[in-house]
């Protein structure tokens, strides 16, 4: 194959990085096309302030007819190099045919440019960070992503693995149907915690909700200190995000805990709003409004996205409180089921809590890391 690969520095480049995926998953039912103006956004410098403490360079392969085939993006988080001390280089945004000639010319693209600049191995795929969306769908192909969840097709991780990238972490999605009763072992847990008068759990208030975000970050940032590639989100990316969420946040499924009257812990979910997103195949004007406004009412599942506790009040049940309010007040929504996503393979704590709880591992998403 005649490949040829162009770093994108113009409009209708972008829009070819942008549009790839039609071409590549044009076949796939479980596939969601993201909402195009938001791709736009994600990648402006001027509106992701991600852009302001990192860089990211976006390089796109083109066969010999001038057919977009592949796409990478390498990206140079300075948070978390600062924050990590460690010089290691990202990829992100990867899609290409089913081709691993295409596949390497990607890959060494970008590990070329990270290796220009000074780093010592090339990690990924993060599209850009921890804090967005990561991994590679490794099981659970038969299945539609959730809402803020990324997938692939079934040859991806071997387009990684072949051209010299292994495994470094593996991602844990669980889904959660409702029993009638709660495992006897979480009701003693929450039995015990609702009996004492000290701790409060409430749903967030949306009219003061500048107060919830700061609330929010400063529990995020402390509470996800010591896991594994986080990074803490600036003023900027929690304010950006809060932007993003505002309109899409249910307040009884935004839970924040309090003892004596200090938050300590937070709990969000959020419909899985690609229920309604894939109705519309991309685009929300001039008619996807009104078919995303329509399907949006016939959401049936929920995603919690994140849960966070100060450190000093883990392993206290207050997760498991989260959980059972959570269930509770979306079950009044009209949910049926949730996923539970993402959990490190090697976050014991919360895997186990989980599995109490009665959720199925469903799906598993794999980060990789190749020496540069």
């Amino acid at each position: 194959m005649n490949l040829k690969i162009i770093e994108v520095k113009n409009r209708q480049a972008k829009k070819d990085f942008i549009t790839l995926p039609w071409h590549i998953y044009q076949d796939n039912p479980y596939w969601v096309p993201p909402i195009i103006s938001e791709e736009w956004k994600f990648l402006d410098p001027k509106v992701n302030p991600f852009f302001k403490h990192s860089e990211v360079v976006l390089f796109l392969a083109y066969n010999e007819t001038n057919q977009p085939v592949g796409r990478i993006a390498a990206i140079i988080n300075r948070n978390h190099i600062k924050f990590h001390q460690e010089q290691i280089g990202f990829f992100g945004l990867f899609e290409s045919i089913n081709s691993p000639e295409v596949a390497r010319l990607l890959l060494e693209t970008a590990r070329n440019y990270l290796k220009s600049k000074g780093m010592s191995a090339m990690r990924g795929p993060m599209n850009f960070s921890v804090n967005d969306t990561c991994g590679l769908l490794i099981e659970g192909f038969d299945d539609p992503p959730t809402f803020l969840m990324p997938y692939n097709l079934t040859y991806y991780p071997d387009l990684l693995t072949t051209n010299g990238l292994s495994k470094i972490k593996d991602l844990y999605a669980y889904l959660f149907i409702p029993a009638v009763e709660w495992p006897k072992k979480i009701s003693r847990i929450a039995q015990r915690i609702r009996s004492r008068k000290d701790i409060v759990i409430r749903s967030a208030d949306i009219k003061n909700m500048d107060r919830e975000v700061k609330i929010i970050q400063k529990i995020y940032n402390q509470a996800w200190q010591g896991n594994w590639g986080a990074i803490p989100m600036t003023n900027e990316e929690i304010k950006h995000m809060a932007s993003e969420l505002k309109h899409l946040l249910i307040p009884e499924l935004l839970l924040i805990a309090e003892v004596n009257g200090q938050p300590v812990g937070f709990s969000l979910t959020l419909p899985d709003y690609n229920q309604a997103i894939k109705k519309i195949n991309g685009r929300l004007w001039p008619f996807g409004i009104f078919r995303l406004l329509a399907a949006r009412r016939k959401i049936n599942k929920g995603r919690m996205l994140t849960m966070g506790i100060a450190k000093e009040y883990q392993r206290r049940g207050i997760d498991v409180i989260f959980y059972i309010e959570t269930t509770k007040n979306a079950l009044k929504l009209g949910y049926q089921e949730a996923e539970l996503s993402w959990v490190l393979e090697d976050n014991n704590l919360m895997n186990r809590t989980i599995q109490l709880l009665g959720a199925r591992l469903y799906k598993k998403y794999r980060i990789y890391e190749m020496k540069i």
